[in-house]
Parts: C-alpha cells; sequence; structure tokens
C-alpha cells in the first residue's frame, strides 16, 4: 500500500507527537484486519448506508474532493459509534470524455490512463484513513459493471422506454460529440471552451418524461430531508405547466398545428403566431415562402443554432425573428395571425409553437415592440376579482379608454406603450362569451368551448426533456443494439452480454463527428439473430450519467456475476441514508438516479421509489477565490497537502473550517492550527495515570459535566452536519482536561481519564489515526471506531444556576436565578423584562448599563 514520505522536519517538533508514525501504524493494521466491513449474514444491527458521490479518476484528487470524502468519514464513524451496522463503499466513475481525450493527447490507451489514476486516487484514500469497506470497490469501466448498464438499457427498450430519433443537440465541434444543457456554458462547451453549435443528429433518448409528474410529485417525499434549494432545482428543471392544447388552421396547409398555452383564456388577444426557427414545422412553412423569406431564414437558423437553449430563453435578450410570409386562424374569433420564426421559442417545448398575447405576456410583448406588431388587451388588470365588475370601454384595438380623455387610449394601461405586460388578476374584457369572468373561470370556460367545438383540449406539459443518451466517443458503454439490413434495430442477445469496447490500440480515437467505434470494423460487424444475416452494431457509447444512475445499487453486490444487483439486498440496505457531494449535481445526476429508481420499482426489483433518503451538499473549496479546478490550474492536490501536517490535520481543519454547506477559502484553512490541537490531545492521553477500571462516578465534577455535555450534544450536532461546532466543543474539552491535569485533581483523577476517553471516541470522527494511537495509549485493544457512543449522565446535564443582582442607581430592586454559564446581553434582556425592574423604573430612562455576568446587572437613570 502507498504510503506518505515523511518530511524532513519532524511533524509537530519537540511534542512527541509523529503523524506520520501513526498514520502508518494504524493504515497496516486497517489493511490487514478490515474491521470497516459491512456485516452481512444474520447481523441483527440496525442498518446504515453512507455513500459519498463517487470520484472520476482525472489525475489525483484535489482539497475539493478531500472536504467530500472527510465528511462522508464523519458521517460513518458516527453510525457505527451509535451501534449501526454501517455500508460505506467507494468506486469511481471512470468512463468518460476527459479520459480519452488525454489518451489523444498521450497516444495512449484510455485505460491505461484511467486504472493508473485510480491506484493514485485509492492510495490517497487510505492515506486519508478513510473507513471505507474496500471489499465493495468498482469501476464503471469494468465489463463486469457496464454489462448491467447494457441490461439496463434494453430493460428500458422492452418497457418502450429507450428509442432513437433525429432531433437538434448541443454539439462540440472541437471535442465531436454532443453536450448535454449543463455542459454548455456560456454558449460555450464546459471542458474544451470551444463555442457549441446546433446540429441535427439520430440520437437514442430514455422516456424520463414519462415519468415527469412522479418525479415532481415525489419531491414532497424528500421535503426536509434534502436541501430546500436543490428540490426548488429539481422542480424548476421539470417544470410543469397546465393549460390547454389549441389547434390552429394553417392558411394553405391541411393538417392543423397544435399550440400548448397555460393561458387559454387570453386566445382572444392572439396577435400573432410563432415557431421555433429549428423546428420541422419552421422548415415546411418556409418551403411554401419566397425565395426571399427562405434566404432571410436560412440566415437566421444559422445564427440561432450558435445559440444555447438556455441564453435562447433568457428574459433580457433583444427579440429577434423572421416573418415567414404565412397565417395562422385563430379559432375563437377567425383572426388571421401573422407566424413568424423566432429563437424564443423551442423546438421541444409543447408543440414547437405558440400563439403570441403580447399584452399579457413580457416576452411576446417584447417581441411585438420589436416588430411593430398589434397589441390587444384582453384582461383588465384594475378590476376587482369579486364584487361588482365596473364598465370598462375598449377601443377596436382592445386598450382600455380612459372616460376623461376623450376616447384617448389609456396609456398608464397600454402595454404597447409601457412596454409592460398586464400579468396580474383581473376581468376578462373583449373576450366574447368571457367578458367579466375571472382569469381562473374563464381558464375553464375556454377550454370547455374548445372540447366543444372539437378545437382544443386541457393539457399539461414539461420543461423536462427526454435524456439524450448516445455519445459519439469510444470511452464509455457500447449501446447493446444491432442495425438490421431491412432497418429493424434489435437488442443484443442477452447470452452476449457484455458487449466489451475493442482494443483501443489501432483505432483512430481523434473526434471526427461520429463515434471512433465506427471505424472498428471487425468489431461493428454482427449478424442479426433473427435471420443470421449480416449486421451492424450501434457505433455510439452511453452518457457516463447512466453509470452513476444506479451505482448504488450495484455496492450491494458489485462482484455478481448473474444480476446487476440483490433485490434483497436491495430492500435490506437501500435507500441510501446519508448521500454527500456537490450541489453541481443537484439536478442530472440526482434527477436521474431519480427516474431509474422509479423504473426498477416498476419492474417490481425494489420496495422504494427514491434512491436517496437524505442528501447532504458540501460548498466549494476555494483557491484564489474560484472553485479549485484541474482545467484552471488552481489546486491543491490530495495527496501533497497531506505532506506536512498529516492527514488527520487536514481532516480537523476542513471540519473546523465551517459549515459544511458553506463555501471555504483554502487560504483560511488553518492545517499548522489543527496539527497543534491534536499534539495537545496526544499529550493528554499519554499524561491519564489511572488504570481503565476506575470509577468514573468520582473526580472533579466540573470537568465531567464539560464530558457529558459533549457526550450528550455532539449526535444531533452531527446529524444536523455542524462538525465544525462538534471540533469547537471536543477543543473545549481538550482544554478542560488538561487544566484539570495541570491544576486540578491531576493525572490520577477519574474524571481526566473519563474525559479523556470521551475526548478520543469524538476525535475519532475527524482524525481516526490519532484517536487509534490514543485509544491504545489508555489502555485498550483496537478499535476506537467501534466503540459504542456512551451514554450522558442526565444529572451532569443540569446546568449550575447563580442568583444575579438587578441594581437600579445603586439600589437592590430585583434577584434572577440564571445559568452559571448566561452570557452579558441575555442577562441584560432577562434584566430589562422582570416586572419588579419595570415598576421600579417607572417609566425613566436608562442611561447607562453595566453587566456582570451571571453576578450583577447596574442600571443608572441620572
Amino acid at each position: 500500500m502507498s504510503q506518505i514520505s515523511p518530511p524532513a522536519a519532524p511533524t509537530s517538533e519537540g511534542t512527541g507527537y509523529d503523524a506520520y508514525a501513526i498514520q502508518e501504524k494504524w493504515q497496516k493494521v486497517w489493511t490487514e484486519r478490515d474491521p470497516f466491513r459491512a456485516a452481512g449474514g444474520e447481523d441483527t444491527r440496525p442498518r446504515k448506508y453512507v455513500l459519498g458521490m463517487f470520484p472520476y479518476p482525472s489525475g489525483d484528487m484535489h482539497m475539493g474532493h478531500a472536504e467530500n470524502y472527510a465528511y462522508v468519514d464523519t458521517v460513518a464513524r458516527f453510525w457505527r459509534h451509535r451501534g449501526y451496522n454501517v455500508l460505506n463503499p467507494i468506486g469511481w466513475d471512470s468512463f468518460g470524455l476527459p479520459a480519452e481525450n488525454a489518451a489523444i493527447q498521450r497516444g495512449a490507451d484510455p485505460r491505461e490512463w484511467t486504472y493508473s489514476n485510480i491506484a493514485q486516487q485509492k492510495a490517497s484514500l487510505k492515506n486519508f484513513g478513510t473507513s471505507y469497506d474496500w471489499s465493495r470497490v468498482l469501476h464503471t469501466s469494468d465489463p463486469e459493471y457496464y454489462r448491467w448498464n447494457q441490461w439496463l438499457f434494453q430493460l428500458l427498450y422492452e418497457r418502450g422506454l429507450a428509442y432513437r430519433k433525429e432531433s437538434p443537440v448541443n454539439w462540440c465541434p472541437h471535442d465531436q460529440t454532443v453536450l448535454a444543457n449543463e455542459q454548455v456554458v456560456d454558449g460555450r462547451c464546459e471542458r474544451c471552451g470551444t463555442e457549441v453549435v446546433k446540429k441535427k443528429l439520430t440520437q437514442w433518448y430514455f422516456k424520463i418524461t414519462d415519468y415527469a409528474d412522479r418525479l415532481l410529485d415525489d419531491l414532497n417525499q424528500l421535503e426536509g430531508s434534502w436541501p430546500q434549494k436543490v428540490i426548488r432545482m429539481q422542480r424548476n428543471w421539470i417544470g410543469r405547466s397546465v393549460g390547454a392544447d389549441i389547434d390552429f388552421v394553417i392558411e394553405g396547409r391541411d393538417e392543423k398545428i397544435t399550440v400548448f398555452s397555460t393561458r387559454p383564456d387570453t386566445l382572444h388577444g392572439a396577435t400573432f403566431f410563432v415557431v421555433a426557427p429549428d423546428s420541422d414545422l419552421a422548415a415546411e412553412l418556409v418551403a411554401g415562402s419566397t425565395a426571399d423569406v427562405r434566404m432571410r431564414f436560412q440566415d437566421y437558423l444559422e445564427r440561432v443554432q450558435k445559440i444555447t437553449e438556455i441564453d435562447r430563453q433568457s428574459t433580457d435578450r433583444p427579440k429577434t425573428g423572421v416573418f415567414l410570409e404565412r397565417y395562422a386562424i385563430n379559432p375563437v374569433n377567425g383572426e388571421r395571425l401573422p407566424i413568424w420564426a423566432a429563437d424564443y421559442v423551442l423546438a421541444d417545448y409543447g408543440h414547437g409553437a405558440v400563439m403570441a398575447v403580447p399584452a399579457h405576456d413580457q416576452r411576446d410583448l417584447d417581441f411585438a415592440r420589436a416588430f411593430d406588431l398589434p397589441v390587444k388587451v384582453v384582461v383588465d388588470t384594475t378590476a376587482p376579482i369579486t364584487g361588482a365588475i365596473p364598465v370598462i370601454e375598449i377601443d377596436a384595438d382592445g386598450v382600455p379608454i380612459d372616460p376623461g380623455a376623450d376616447g384617448g387610449a389609456l396609456d398608464a394601461l397600454d402595454p404597447a406603450v409601457t412596454g409592460i405586460a398586464l400579468t396580474g388578476e383581473g376581468r376578462m374584457v373583449n373576450s366574447g362569451s368571457l367578458d367579466g369572468m375571472s382569469k381562473r373561470t374563464a381558464i375553464a370556460r375556454m377550454i370547455d368551448e374548445l372540447e366543444a367545438a372539437g378545437t382544443g383540449r386541457a393539457a399539461k406539459t414539461f420543461r423536462l426533456r427526454d435524456w439524450l443518451i448516445s455519445r459519439q466517443r469510444f470511452w464509455g458503454t457500447p449501446i447493446p443494439m444491432i442495425h438490421t439490413q431491412d432497418g429493424r434495430i434489435v437488442p443484443v442477445p442477452a447470452d452476449q452480454l457484455p458487449l466489451t469496447l475493442p482494443d483501443a490500440q489501432g483505432l483512430d480515437l481523434t473526434p471526427k463527428g461520429t463515434s471512433p467505434l465506427g471505424g472498428a470494423s471487425d468489431w461493428m460487424a454482427t449478424v442479426d439473430p433473427a435471420t443470421g444475416e449480416p449486421a451492424l452494431r450501434d457505433p455510439d457509447t452511453m452518457d457516463t450519467f447512466v453509470d452513476s444512475s444506479w451505482y448504488f445499487l450495484r455496492f450491494l453486490a458489485p462482484g455478481d456475476a448473474n444480476e446487476a444487483f440483490s433485490s434483497r439486498e436491495a430492500n435490506k440496505w437501500a435507500p441510501v441514508d446519508s448521500y454527500i457531494g456537490g450541489v453541481e449535481h443537484a439536478i442530472l445526476h440526482l434527477l436521474y438516479a431519480r427516474f431509474i429508481t422509479k423504473v426498477l420499482f416498476d419492474e417490481g426489483l425494489i420496495e422504494f421509489t427514491e434512491p436517496f433518503s437524505s442528501l447532504i451538499n458540501q460548498g466549494m473549496v476555494l483557491l484564489d477565490g474560484s472553485k479549485m479546478s484541474k482545467s484552471k490550474g488552481n489546486l491543491v492536490e490530495f495527496a501533497s497537502s497531506m505532506m506536512d501536517p498529516g492527514a488527520d490535520a487536514v481532516r480537523v481543519a476542513i471540519a473546523f473550517a465551517g459549515p459544511v454547506e458553506d463555501d471555504i477559502n483554502w487560504e483560511d484553512v488553518s492545517t499548522t492550527g489543527a496539527q497543534k490541537f491534536l499534539a495537545r490531545a496526544w499529550r493528554v492521553a499519554k499524561d491519564v495515570d489511572s488504570s481503565p477500571d476506575v470509577v468514573w462516578a468520582e473526580g472533579d465534577q466540573a470537568l465531567r459535566r464539560v464530558t457529558h455535555r459533549l457526550l450528550a450534544d455532539a449526535p444531533g450536532l452531527v446529524e444536523q452536519t455542524k462538525f465544525n461546532v462538534v471540533v469547537a466543543r471536543l477543543m473545549e474539552l481538550v482544554n478542560a482536561t488538561r487544566k484539570a491535569i495541570d491544576t486540578g485533581a491531576g493525572p490520577t483523577d477519574p474524571a481526566v481519564r473519563e474525559a479523556a476517553e470521551v475526548m478520543t471516541m469524538v476525535l475519532d470522527l475527524f482524525a481516526p489515526h490519532t484517536a487509534e494511537e490514543l485509544w491504545e495509549i489508555l489502555g485498550y485493544e483496537p478499535f476506537v471506531g467501534l466503540v459504542p457512543w456512551r451514554q450522558a449522565d442526565p444529572m451532569l446535564l443540569v446546568e449550575e444556576t447563580v442568583t444575579s443582582v438587578v441594581q437600579i442607581d445603586g439600589k437592590v430592586r430585583a434577584t434572577l436565578e440564571v445559568s452559571g454559564r448566561i452570557d452579558t446581553a441575555e442577562l441584560e434582556r432577562l434584566a430589562r423584562a422582570d416586572e419588579r425592574v419595570v415598576r421600579s423604573l417607572a417609566g425613566r430612562e436608562i442611561t447607562r448599563v453595566v453587566v456582570r455576568a451571571p453576578k450583577v446587572v447596574s442600571f443608572s437613570t441620572t
């Protein structure tokens, strides 16, 4: 096993505390005796499944990773102390683009780069003192793992949830592959910085939209156990909208166009029609227009294809578009609506077309003002929702008329003038049978009228899109499908799985728009399982989000050659009790894992519908004010960070740096201070001069109160992830014990041993090597990490009270019984609120206050 080489100067010189010798000693013992393996069989203890988001093997890890895995280990160790059988596994998310790009740059096989990095990271994690169950390690790039990705793909295919279609995708010209929306930042590829374009490709998708309602509604199960921010981000990403599908006739086109609207009540206010420029509908409509329109449209489409969907939906972008010289017919009043192509409409939202009601939608209004299109008010937002309905005159364009302005338009209400859409509640106007109705009533009435006329129906839509899983790269799970000569697409037979990757040697991995697997002619060639005729494999590989969507289940039986996971083990251990990782995965990774979990539930393979019961998001570790990143060159590597202070000092410093969810600046993290603290704790244990069988109930009662308050408070603080507070309280106990040894009853006092043992047990959460050493110094066999949490004595938790005197102008007016630990502000507040003090002041102003907590409060009124 790889070990850290100690620096020239000894750790904590002059103290006797040698971090490196302690680390080497206990890592060897842990490796030999494997104390943290989850128990199986008939173990009757309650179970806890603790899991950190697994790392990607891109070189060595940095301190952002160290933070995550320190927190994971703290939680796992805590639950072991609390008597649980804890499963805490580790693996590597080892497929993906960085490995392939690195291999191309070095002229190497992605496997070599990947597995050498895994070895380096594994050594760093062991040096860090993490209490993983090392018997369950998995790598997603192992055929033994990705075989079950292929099984999962085929399961979804059988359930009608995997399909292939042509659609516009985010395309990186440099990496020559598709990108998810979250991989596009400011219009550029997140990894290489190349400007992303839109490109139409035939791709494989998972039909996650079939689960949109459940994915949204089941977030209610996670309230209080997931960060509210993450729940909100998931809800926004899914984005359910309820309204109506409305059918529009297009002049010169036999087939109607269906538009989704959340506001069918405003249909009378539609003044134009908008289609997504990159939709098939736009291409069809422009084909019937003039040559000039076709040329202007093509130029516009090329510009739009360089803009991301996120940017296209930005409300502050100037509105652009092209008139297609075609018209739609409003189904409720027969008006001709000019059809425009505009980039603020997306091809895959709703039906790729919208009816534009500029008076009551800000984006439509901005577009109308940019191109001088009509604006027609159909909701009077000045009218009360309840009570009498005022009579409002409307001009020919649907604008309210100011009765005091000789029939002129009331500019204060006219969106065409103000540039502000009327989006509030109000009464319907200029809307035929809907006039005078409130919005809610009008929506229901309009849907009824549309259904009666056969021109619309109630509907809902989602912002969520189906999951695009195809990747045109080599280093990923091969898609287990076969393309036959007669155009069928059929699964690779189950007995031929895993369909393994070919040898990369001899393959050109350079990005060129199609998967490198397509160039592996021997690998691509196969036969149609039904006819035996020649056929071709699918050349694409799967998105690595597939790998991480179910890996938490594979940890339950990582070496099983017969099934992806055991349903029996899954229902014993899962869902994951504590899932810990960065908020950057708040949307897609978690959403995909939730989706796959629901599919497996529907298949009857598991008995739960959410994968992660509790989610902990840690903040980022910053260097020079920015998130640590290999591409930015601003990182502190994991292994090198432990060279000077030792792993335990790094872990304590991270835990003490601040709340888990907050970002921390590495420059502000004091590993030197943590190292000194550990040396003090080590000296405390060395100075204890009593045997383990002393009677704890005897000795320094003040020290015992400090000890038992920590015993009582630490569990709640850990469960609330207030690790920094636990470390602060641990430092308080070390200082109190030191004081008792030096100036109190001395090292033979039973209370000193008690404090030292509790100190060591709590220290195990943050500095496990040191804790094991102290446990041995105190006379015990290994392992402190398995010692049950000791119970606090309730009698020692009763706070001592003191009598506090309250004076007014030198005279005692009241006495208060308060905690001996009360602070100045609280004591003053209690004194001011006391009825005797209020009565004695008789309304006089307090001009001066002196507080000597906890004994005296003195008020002066002169």
